[in-house]
């Protein structure tokens, strides 16, 4: 069976556009055979407008195959913002990273991948697995 993780877009924008250690791992965890992916539209907002609005179609493109395979997607609600802001308010995150990790909870991701320092405030989020790609 399937693991299903919520890739934060910091591990989608690394492994297109980086290079290095965190790419690579980047890389691989989108290519892992063993994992379904969920998302959310807070994730496309935040890697999809640059892209095309610089016009950069390679990138674009790794995004948009990403999504296509994304098997849950998580919708966008009240209840998930007001989840997101207790979740921010608690753990002292930022708001798109609450969204992101509400949702990953939401959708009962067995993990929430990001390519954020394991210092960050995403490193007391309790509310699903937190998986650090970065040092």
């Amino acid at each position: 069976m399937k693991r299903l993780a919520f890739i934060d877009s910091g591990v989608l924008i690394a492994a297109s556009r980086g290079t290095g250690e965190v790419a690579s791992k980047a890389f691989e965890a989108i290519n892992d055979p063993d994992v379904e992916f969920a998302s959310s539209i807070f994730v496309k907002l935040e890697t999809m407008p640059k892209a095309l609005y610089f016009k950069r179609k390679d990138e674009a493109e790794f995004y948009e195959t990403f999504f296509k395979n994304v098997s849950v997607w998580v919708e966008s609600s009240q209840t998930l913002a007001q989840s997101a802001l207790d979740e921010a308010s608690t753990n002292g995150l930022g708001a798109v990273d609450a969204l992101h990790v509400t949702a990953a909870a939401q959708c009962k991701a067995d993990e929430f991948i990001t390519a954020e320092k394991t210092k960050s405030a995403l490193s007391r989020v309790s509310s699903v697995s937190v998986r650090f790609i970065a040092s």
